[in-house]
């Protein structure tokens, strides 16, 4: 009997199990867990930062279109004092008709705890009036800092994406033929000091300020690392004690930038580019009911030429003037209810609602916030 029983009830054991398994994880798919942000995405260490360096060089070996040495003087002085330097003594007036030369900016970021003979890419900008710097050649170029110091040198063939042709007195140009890049076009010559490995603390600085974030910066740092470890100051700074020693100190930031938070939400802001007429606006944003009346107003001016001719054989001359014709004509608008919305798919549903462009939408948005509909900050750019 119990032979018989057995098969049965351990088809029902694994049915039962195989429903639990099913069930869990639906419930795991339908309350997934809170959006975990990185603190390496909201933070920057206080000190580890780029560092812009320039310099002005010469292009050659351009294919007639460098500078018009007439008119940009200063790229035949450079010649000259570089002709000079290879022991190359021009006689005095000797006036240069340079065509394949041109007078370029040189700049590149320096990358943070970036090392001699570490390759840096630069970008050449031209300077002068020259229509071309493709297929150029970047002579040997010091780039220095804002103290005045040479931290790299930079030389090497131009890569710029662009092509143009002439003729005619017709141009064509696709894309910009002004400026180029020189990947791994410079070599570091000099180390910048960090304060990285100096003192027992560091800072920790919010991309975006915000005192929620910063609290739960600190509360993620001393829940997982130890307690007191981190101390939020402000808005935005946030102090950590670290270890002195070079290799456990970066041990130890490597984990705190690898901590997560539930990120807060920010305030709610709606963006808007006047010269583009793009409208962005956050999640936080909210709006409360309101009515919107709004009408297109449309003004045509039609100008015709009237000429006025002297009789035969008279004295008088024809004279041309014009006649306009302004109308002015405005469409009625309905007005139209929004209802109050507290999730940004209504807003956008109750905005879409108006049929109103871009440009339009911006004026509406204006006055919503003036009337106190529109709950967040209007920020033109």
């Amino acid at each position: 009997m119990l032979k018989n029983l057995l098969p049965d009830l351990i088809n029902r054991l694994l049915k039962t199990v195989v429903l639990t398994l099913v069930v869990v994880g639906i419930s795991a798919i339908a309350s997934p867990a809170d959006a975990q942000t990185r603190i390496r995405d909201l933070v920057t260490v206080s000190g580890v930062r780029s560092n812009p360096v320039y310099g002005y060089g010469i292009v050659i070996g351009l294919d007639g279109t460098g500078d018009q040495t007439t008119q940009t003087p200063f790229t035949s002085q450079s010649i000259v004092s570089m002709l000079q330097q290879s022991g190359i003594t021009l006689p005095p007036g000797a006036n240069l008709q340079l065509k394949n030369v041109a007078s370029v900016m040189v700049t590149a970021n320096l990358p943070a705890f970036a090392q001699p003979g570490q390759a840096i890419d630069v970008t050449v900008s031209s300077i002068g009036n020259a229509k071309s710097l493709r297929g150029g050649m970047l002579l040997m170029t010091p780039l220095k800092g804002a103290d005045g110091q040479v931290y790299a040198l930079a030389q090497g063939q131009l890569i710029v994406g662009g092509a143009g042709a002439s003729a005619g007195g017709s141009k064509t140009v696709i894309n910009h033929l002004s400026a180029g890049r020189i990947p791994a076009g410079a070599l570091v010559e000099r180390e910048v000091a960090s304060p990285f490995l100096l003192g027992e603390t560091l800072q920790l600085e919010l991309t975006t300020t915000d005192f929620s974030n910063a609290i739960r910066v600190a509360e993620a740092i001393n829940n997982n690392l130890g307690p007191n470890v981190a101390q939020a100051l402000d808005g935005r700074t946030i102090k950590v004690r670290a270890p002195s020693n070079p290799n456990d100190r970066v041990a130890f930031l490597s984990r705190v930038q690898e901590l997560s938070i539930n990120k807060s939400i920010g305030s709610a802001k709606v963006i808007v580019n006047a010269r583009t007429g793009s409208v962005v606006m956050n999640q936080a944003v909210r709006l409360e009911s309101c009515a919107v009346a709004h009408g297109n107003l449309t003004v045509k001016i039609t100008s015709t030429p009237v000429i006025s001719q002297p009789a035969p054989f008279g004295q008088g001359e024809t004279v041309v003037t014009e006649q306009a014709d302004i109308q002015i004509s405005e469409a009625g608008g309905e007005l139209i209810e929004i209802k109050g919305a507290a999730q940004l798919s209504d807003v956008v549903k109750a905005l879409n609602a108006l049929g109103a462009t871009p440009s339009d939408l911006i004026s509406i948005l204006q006055a919503m916030q003036t009337a106190g509909s529109l709950k967040a900050e209007l920020e033109v750019i």
